[in-house]
């Protein structure tokens, strides 16, 4: 592989809390005995190395409880997929699926997305970036804690390949519109929809997706393409 990793995302509030939740005994036999087999090595200096084939390569950043990366990986054989999270339950169950799938096409690191974004992932080197309902931190004093931060956007943009895509989803009509302003700043992005985009084939509906439409809120998805 080639390029080098780019350490320029800046230092900053992290954008989640991690919350003790309860593993089931099948979650903790996954983590304990079958991770090892998709973790991306903390070494790595390139996310494209962690597969045994050159494809392209979409990172779903806070995949929750899998259901929506497996689902995608699934459907999309031809990319390789690496999901990022932090929260031990999801990755467990995570784990599971693509064991009873047989997903050979995804990694999982679980640890930071600055940290592996900003260490791991060289310049024009992915396909996709997907982002799909993240935390809104609702309250004003919070609003830092969002991960959909200027520099955050400017670091993606900087790792999408030329005519590669940041695709946001939200159902948080505040967090949707802070989304828009924030992308719109990067003028290495172009936004595809008007500002929104219908819900692309390649997302499915997801459990925090669900939840937010049992609650009437509207879902918003951002499309944005990198030009040159």
């Amino acid at each position: 592989m080639t390029g080098e990793a780019r350490p320029d995302f800046p230092r900053r509030v992290r954008s989640f809390v991690r919350r003790p939740g309860r593993l089931t005994s099948a979650q903790q036999r996954a983590l304990d005995e079958r991770l090892p087999r998709y973790a991306v090595d903390v070494d790595l200096t390139d996310l494209r190395a962690a597969f045994d084939r050159p494809a392209p390569l979409v990172v779903e950043i806070g995949f929750g409880n899998g259901e929506a990366l497996a689902w995608m990986a699934a459907r999309e054989p031809e990319k390789n997929f690496v999901g990022i999270e932090v929260h031990e339950p999801g990755v467990g169950r995570l784990v599971r699926q693509l064991d009873d799938q047989g997903l050979g096409n995804v990694r999982i690191a679980m640890r930071d997305a600055v940290e592996v974004l900003s260490g791991q992932v060289p310049s024009a080197s992915l396909a996709q970036v997907r982002v799909y309902f993240p935390d809104p931190w609702p309250k004003k004093r919070h609003h830092k804690r969002r991960i959909v931060q200027p520099a955050f956007v400017e670091g993606i943009a900087e790792r999408l390949e030329p005519g590669g895509i940041l695709h946001l989803a939200t159902d948080w009509a505040p967090y949707a519109q802070w989304m828009v302003e924030v992308a719109e700043g990067c003028e290495r992005l172009e936004n595809l929809g008007d500002p929104w985009s219908e819900r692309p084939a390649w997302r499915p509906q997801t459990h925090f997706e669900r939840r937010g439409l049992g609650r009437g809120h509207e879902i918003f998805d951002l499309v944005y393409r990198r030009g040159c």
